[in-house]
């Protein structure tokens, strides 16, 4: 999905990010990791630094689907496109949702969508209480789904 669409850069890469969001994990990280099965960023690879792609799980692209085993907790945490697009999740300018918010968010774009993106990711918190509440410190594979849907919203579970 190449759009067409172009931004300015206005924060420094990786930088002056709004005081209350604080990410776990960069994108590249979260590549490395495992995450949406493999599925995102595979047709845009030219929009972001090449070295984030050089240890990124990602499922083969011109393929369709994803793969649960690429995911860091093997498991499908994510509802697909069209789900995201009937509940009014999905901006325009960011097609792919809230993550490639993120990436370009994280890469100094900065726009008036970045108020919602950042609401958003503060109420997935409550994912974090429901893990300290029922599982075992330590045990990363209790509530495994949850875990990696924590880790699709750039929150580092395994510390739970």
């Amino acid at each position: 999905m190449q759009s067409g669409y172009t931004y300015t850069l206005t924060a420094r890469e990786g930088k002056d990010f709004d005081p209350r969001f604080k990410p776990a994990f960069t994108p590249k990280q979260m590549l490395a990791l495992g995450v949406f099965g493999g599925r995102y960023l595979r047709d845009c690879r030219a929009e972001y630094p090449a070295d984030w792609f050089v240890k990124a799980k990602l499922f083969p692209e011109g393929q369709p689907g994803h793969d649960k085993k690429l995911n860091y907790f093997g498991v499908d945490a994510s509802q697909p496109l069209f789900v995201w697009q009937k509940k009014g999740w999905i901006n325009p300018q960011d097609p792919r949702g809230w993550f490639e918010w993120y990436c370009r968010y994280f890469m100094g774009r900065r726009t008036a969508d970045d108020e919602r993106q950042i609401k958003r990711w503060l109420a997935i918190r409550r994912h974090v209480s429901q893990l300290k509440k029922n599982c075992r410190p330590g045990d990363i594979f209790c509530r495994p789904r949850q875990r990696q849907a924590l880790l699709h919203w750039a929150y580092d579970s395994r510390k739970i």
